[in-house]
């Protein structure tokens, strides 16, 4: 019997090429980031609001993930159609809303995966340690 491969969904494909791109550069510029890692951040970040407005659970983002959702809702108008036309409702950010502890991580993640996204586990502070510069080998744009 043979099992069937499963391709891993990426939070960039929620939204237009174009818009992506757009949200991409602010947040490299906004939070001054390479633009590789505003990439995995957004990517991750719409994963990420992609995963609460279909539970409707009120989930934290990472530290490092957090920047996507607020540059998403900074281009409040293509943020609001796009919360309305997929969930029929704005998702809210409420800050400190719930702690960016690991274990608190480890259970996004894990609605990440179940969602069937891909996860970058160095955006969400679950990839085991290692010693900075090398990142384990994989540099900031892997």
């Amino acid at each position: 019997m043979t099992a069937l491969a499963t391709e891993l969904v990426h939070g960039r494909t929620l939204v237009d090429p174009d818009l992506f791109d757009r949200l991409t550069d602010f947040c490299a510029e906004e939070y001054g980031l390479e633009r590789c890692v505003a990439e995995r951040v957004m990517d991750q970040g719409l994963a990420f609001l992609d995963v609460m407005g279909r539970t409707g659970e009120g989930l934290s983002p990472s530290q490092k993930v957090d920047p996507a959702w607020h540059t998403f809702m900074l281009h409040s108008a293509e943020y609001t159609t796009w919360c309305q036309e997929r969930y029929g409702r704005y998702i809210h950010h409420a800050p400190g809303s719930r702690y960016r502890d690991k274990a608190t991580m480890v259970d996004v993640v894990s609605k990440l995966r179940v969602a069937g996204y891909m996860v970058d586990e160095g955006l969400w502070g679950t990839k085991a340690d290692c010693s900075e510069p090398t990142c384990c080998g994989d540099g900031p744009c892997c």
